[in-house]
């Protein structure tokens, strides 16, 4: 019976970790997070956090509405859930008090948020040619902007590119993305950026470069060796050395930038799809809406 028990217990930790491997480390960490926000309101107001019931997360959402965007209150809720899950607690997170209060706040304030401003081309070149400003790492942001942009990458996609992963061949370079955020199980897929007319602004000379001033110095096994909020602060460092708001720029500004400039110059959907890895259409299709407001405008046809 000892034994039983032993086992079962055995078999609980390994089920707890394997829940956890089934998310990304920074997803979890932003779970984590989150979850910590509540636990914090749940202290100042006398509620237990773990476990939780409805109407505290109703009131929580309440709370956090004030402040807080839309979107945010949803993945609250979602890393909550979460977390409970991976505590072994059940939880309701489509009781009525909670999607109710939802439906309702939804109507007060509006669910469309405020995206940052996507990179198009103009304000790339406009970063490009500010990073003749910098020295140190000049060669490192140039290659990071161009191929964050080319590839429409996601942030944790670029810093986490190694070594190995790249292959160049004549037509370009090839990048092996190992893990994504749509590819939890690492079955990986391949980018491929083919060389640009203009080698001002061709991302795999760029990279080419950077890598070869790289191999004159200890190699690390990362291309670029920071951080993804590093990428985001990059950004705006040089949207604003640039003349641009630095505060409408973001890390997500890159691959926005792509997916817009691709459909503004009419690349299909499934090809937009197939380079930012999205697996649904309901972005893209903002996206491409976006680059064609004042492309398919009907007052295109109107003449005063």
């Amino acid at each position: 019976m000892n034994e039983l028990i032993t086992d079962v217990k055995s078999l609980e930790i390994e089920t707890l970790k394997n829940l956890k491997n089934s998310k990304a480390n920074n997803t979890l960490r932003a779970y984590q997070s989150d979850f910590r926000d509540f636990s914090s309101f749940c202290t100042k107001n006398g509620f237990s956090s773990m476990p939780t019931e409805p109407k505290i997360i109703a009131l929580y959402i309440t709370n956090l509405s004030k402040t807080s965007k839309f979107s945010t209150l949803k993945r609250r809720i979602a890393s909550i859930s979460v977390i409970h899950k991976l505590k072994g607690h059940y939880l309701d997170t489509k009781h009525p008090i909670i999607m109710e209060n939802l439906h309702g706040i939804k109507r007060t304030l509006g669910s469309r948020q405020k995206a940052k401003k996507p990179i198009l081309i103009n304000d790339l070149k406009l970063i490009i040619k500010a990073l003749d400003e910098e020295k140190k790492e000049k060669l490192r942001n140039r290659a990071l902007i161009l191929v964050g942009f080319a590839g429409g990458f996601r942030r944790s996609e670029l810093v986490n590119l190694e070594n190995d992963d790249i292959e160049f061949v004549d037509e370009g370079v090839k990048i092996l993305i190992k893990r994504s955020k749509t590819d939890q199980s690492g079955e990986g897929v391949i980018k491929a950026i083919p060389y640009f007319d203009n080698q001002e602004f061709c991302p795999v000379i760029a990279l080419k470069e950077y890598m070869k001033s790289k191999s004159e110095t200890p190699i690390d096994k990362k291309i670029f060796e920071i951080s993804d909020k590093s990428v985001a602060l990059i950004i705006k460092k040089y949207a604003e050395i640039a003349g641009l708001d630095p505060s409408r720029y973001a890390g997500h500004s890159l691959r926005s930038g792509f997916a817009t400039t691709a459909a503004e110059f009419g690349a299909e959907e499934r090809n937009i799809m197939t380079m930012t890895g999205h697996k649904t259409t309901q972005m893209v299709r903002r996206y491409i809406q976006d680059a064609n407001l004042f492309k398919n405008n009907a007052l295109n046809k109107v003449k005063i």
